[in-house]
């Protein structure tokens, strides 16, 4: 993203460090993560330390300093999904797609990650892929999932859901 880009998201908070995790959602809302040139031009503009930047960019998990994928795959591994097989899903998402958690395909399509918790035990195993939540999962279900993924429009994979799209597979 360039300065002037940049420059614009900064100016929609007018220039108040209160609002660096907005300007930083907004950037990685762009960018799929957060790149270093991207800080290095926030903290001159801002005149705010880029420790501090990378202090906060660092803390919350929603945020990442390394690209990612145009989806970005969540498998919840809390305690109701992990005692519903979250975990063999997990290794069947891990050997189909070809990557590790925190890995992007080489296609750079999809990146892979795990929470603890997305709050919607009942449905558990659950995947969230960008902002659709995909419940009752199964490693059966997990290619035909993929599969929709590959052949839509790319959205912001990182972007804070304001309604959460709910899907059981069956």
């Amino acid at each position: 993203m360039g300065p002037k880009a940049i420059d614009r998201i900064l100016k929609k908070y007018d220039y108040e460090h209160s609002s660096i995790i907005g300007v930083l959602q907004d950037l990685q809302d762009e960018e799929n993560y957060l790149p270093e040139k991207d800080l290095e031009h926030i903290s001159e503009r801002l005149s705010m330390p880029l420790a501090r930047i990378y202090r906060i960019a660092t803390f919350y998990n929603t945020f990442s300093l390394t690209p990612r994928g145009k989806q970005l795959i969540n498998v919840c591994l809390g305690t109701a999904c992990h005692v519903r097989g979250a975990a063999r899903v997990l290794d069947r998402l891990k050997m189909y797609l070809g990557i590790d958690v925190g890995e992007m395909t080489k296609d750079r399509l999809f990146s892979l990650q795990t929470v603890n918790c997305v709050g919607a035990c009942a449905l558990g195993p659950i995947v969230v892929i960008g902002n659709e939540y995909h419940g009752q999962i199964t490693p059966g279900k997990v290619e035909s999932t993929i599969k929709k993924y590959r052949k839509k429009p790319r959205k912001s994979a990182t972007k804070s859901p304001r309604h959460k799209k709910l899907k059981i597979e069956n």
